[in-house]
């Protein structure tokens, strides 16, 4: 947390209100949350600097910035990034404090600390930023076709090739169960038995679980709120997600749980079988 959903529900807040603002002030509470450049270069470069366009990548949200430059922020498992009145209530896992010139300020908290902020110059620097990040999953370019190419040069389970960034961008633990529980797939099913069926509901789940969690405004299980501050409501619709014991919505047999790639992983043995379908 967050993924997709919910840095593209950020991401359309943010661009309303941002765009055209220019950054007159930054005070880190935590310099450790600036990955590039340094704490002091971070505070001397960015106040000035017009918000052109408010962006996303995978996970990363992305402002573009004038003269070719971009602040781009990965909020990892905690981290929250809230627009608010200066002089607001502050948070008590506050890292960075990124006034505007419109009394507002950008205010980035996270419990953690792992998320980052990156201040880069250029395309060059964004795109080293963004290097290792598979296709968007929601982009028209991103077709059933695409998808069986991906799924045929990798030997692997389904759930940890799903997880993993450089395949596709902006899944995690939490729309992986829910696309795979929608295609019927289990979550420890190998690639190389998919068939071209399995592999069009893969996409179809996938681009559904997604779309459903930007019609909600995200997932908040925990620190996830979106740019108001304000917790999503997808939670109250998860179909298998930390559901585990409770009737599957379609057949009725108890959602079970187990590890896979380290994770928590919810599925229903019926309707997700081992064997191949």
């Amino acid at each position: 947390m967050p993924e997709l959903p919910e840095v593209e529900t950020i991401r359309r807040d943010l661009e309303r209100h941002v765009v055209g603002r220019r950054f007159v002030g930054v005070k880190l509470t935590w310099p450790g949350c600036i990955d590039r450049p340094s704490s002091e270069a971070f505070e001397r470069l960015l106040p000035g600097r017009r918000i052109e366009a408010v962006e996303r990548r995978g996970k990363f949200l992305i402002l573009r910035l004038d003269d070719g430059w971009a602040l781009a922020v990965h909020l990892r498992m905690t981290g929250r990034l809230t627009r608010r009145s200066q002089g607001s209530e502050r948070g008590r896992h506050l890292r960075a404090v990124l006034r505007l010139d419109d009394g507002h300020e950008l205010q980035f908290e996270d419990q953690r600390k792992f998320g980052r902020l990156y201040l880069v110059p250029d395309a060059a620097a964004l795109a080293d930023v963004l290097a290792k990040l598979g296709p968007e999953p929601l982009a028209a370019t991103f077709t059933v076709d695409d998808l069986r190419a991906l799924v045929r040069r990798r030997h692997t389970a389904l759930k940890p090739l799903l997880l993993d960034q450089r395949a596709i961008a902006g899944l995690g633990n939490i729309y992986v169960d829910e696309a795979l529980f929608r295609a019927g797939l289990h979550p420890l099913r190998r690639t190389e038995t998919l068939s071209d069926d399995g592999i069009r509901r893969l996409h179809a789940g996938i681009v559904e679980a997604l779309e459903q969690g930007i019609r909600n405004r995200g997932t908040t299980l925990s620190s996830y709120r979106d740019a108001w501050g304000t917790a999503g409501l997808n939670q109250e619709q998860l179909l298998v997600f930390r559901r585990e014991g409770t009737p599957c919505p379609r057949c009725g047999t108890p959602i079970e749980k187990m590890r896979v790639a380290g994770r928590g992983t919810h599925y229903c043995p019926r309707c997700q079988p081992l064997s191949r379908q």
